[in-house]
């Protein structure tokens, strides 16, 4: 969850950073268990695959990684447009490792960086809540 400053974003010195749009790019990752002859492994119900799931989810290693849910989600009539001279706010989501979309054909002026503080740490005795 993505919460904005109800008075708006600012730079460094406390100027509004005001926007036109808003682009979120939410970046998500599949794992899905292959057979011994590397096929993907086709299941009766739903949750029959949860322990084969596990197994690759511990591997840390994606079969599959997509943009907005769906490959092309982003690309061919899908891609993301705008006018020239609007400014946009690009919001981009990806929970299980570190990446760095990039602009081509244009540029950034601004980028805010988030930085973990002791007041962010999770607070103990709270179960399972991460």
């Amino acid at each position: 969850i993505m919460v904005l400053p109800r008075e708006g974003l600012k730079d460094g010195q406390g100027n509004p950073l005001p926007y036109d749009e808003i682009a979120y790019f939410g970046e998500q990752d599949y794992y899905l268990p292959r057979d011994e002859n590397g096929d993907y492994k086709q299941y009766e119900t739903a949750g029959e695959d949860y322990a084969d799931s596990l197994d690759v989810m511990r591997g840390l290693v994606p079969t599959h990684s997509v943009f907005n849910g769906a490959v092309g989600a982003l690309t061919g009539e899908n891609a993301l447009k705008s006018e020239v001279g609007k400014t946009v706010l690009m919001i981009h989501n990806q929970a299980n490792r570190d990446t760095r979309p990039h602009l081509i054909g244009g540029h950034g002026n601004f980028c805010l960086a988030i930085r973990a503080s002791s007041a962010m740490r999770p607070k103990s005795g709270l179960g399972d809540v991460v």
